[in-house]
């Protein structure tokens, strides 16, 4: 794979403003376009904001204010040494959204930012219109889904991550190549990863995996995963799946892939009980991505949720 430095993925030029927000103590990373009601889009493993570039300008065009940040300890935002929990997390998105001007933004979310996007009506109820979670359960209705062995055995991976030091080693090895192997993996149709970057003649998949090298991604990425399985039995665990046994008041849209390998279409079967305030689930023929596999008619099915 051809090296891209990561300050180039993380800044790459489009037709977008980067801007570094001071927010919660820390610094974030994000980038927006267009005017309008907020949309807010939060990242998964092991992505950052670019991966929202797609959705991010069909929304402008739409009439929207389309901005997509980086996670704390992603991209271009701050790396700290702790703040992986969701209460920390929805805090750092509720001042985010805070420091931008806006009341209220609809909070759009893949895969750990898709728990995120669940979780901000319950943590953060003022800043959250309404709720696009994508490949993501409801929090508490993946949990149980978990039990069963059809998808525990998917998430065998997160295993591997609770241990001390390798993990990061086999995230930033060769180039960070196991990055590009996750995002294949978890895709129906990999074919994605090898589009060339606008302007570039790098491919997505060696800009997903550059990004990725900036140390300590590698590091504070799997903190996410070292928390989920940590907090099983701490005191901020148990606060965490209380307090989102909590309907959802605000209406949600769940989008997923009917092929994806990694959360299975019948662990989302249950979600639809926790949103209160209406729900819409919409199945694309996509893996775990499906605005990076099919981003026209996720676009489409985004816009006219939104829309009505």
């Amino acid at each position: 794979m051809a090296f891209v430095e990561p300050d180039l993925a993380i800044h790459a030029e489009g037709p977008w403003e980067h801007r570094t927000i001071a927010a919660n103590g820390a610094r974030f990373h994000l980038v927006e376009a267009g005017s309008g009601p907020a949309v807010l889009m939060l990242h998964g493993f092991p992505t950052f904001w670019w991966t929202w570039r797609e959705q991010v300008t069909a929304l402008a065009a739409a009439g929207y204010r389309a901005i997509a940040m980086d996670l704390r300890g992603y991209g271009g935002s701050d790396h700290t040494p702790h703040g992986y929990d969701p209460f920390t997390l929805c805090q750092d998105i509720a001042s985010v959204i805070e420091c931008l001007g806006e009341r209220q933004a609809v909070i759009m979310g893949h895969g750990w930012g898709g728990l995120l996007a669940w979780s901000m009506p319950v943590l953060q109820p003022q800043v959250t219109g309404s709720v696009i979670a994508v490949s993501a359960p409801h929090p508490i209705a993946f949990q149980r889904a978990a039990r069963h062995w059809a998808q525990l055995a998917r998430l065998t991976y997160v295993a591997g991550l609770q241990l001390p030091f390798l993990p990061e080693h086999s995230l930033t090895r060769r180039d960070g190549e196991r990055v590009g192997e996750l995002l294949s993996r978890w895709s129906a149709d990999p074919t994605w990863l090898e589009q060339k970057v606008e302007g570039s003649e790098f491919t997505q998949r060696a800009w997903f995996q550059s990004a990725f090298l900036r140390w300590p991604t590698a590091h504070t990425a799997i903190e996410y995963h070292r928390w989920s399985i940590r907090s099983i039995l701490r005191s901020d665990g148990r606060r965490y799946r209380r307090a989102m046994d909590t309907p959802v008041h605000v209406p949600v849209l769940q989008v997923h892939g009917r092929a994806d390998p990694m959360v299975l279409p019948s662990s989302c079967i249950n979600s639809a009980r926790f949103a209160m305030g209406g729900y819409d689930y919409a199945e694309l023929n996509t893996g775990h991505f499906p605005h990076e596999e099919a981003p026209e008619e996720f676009a489409d099915t985004v816009m006219r949720w939104l829309q009505r």
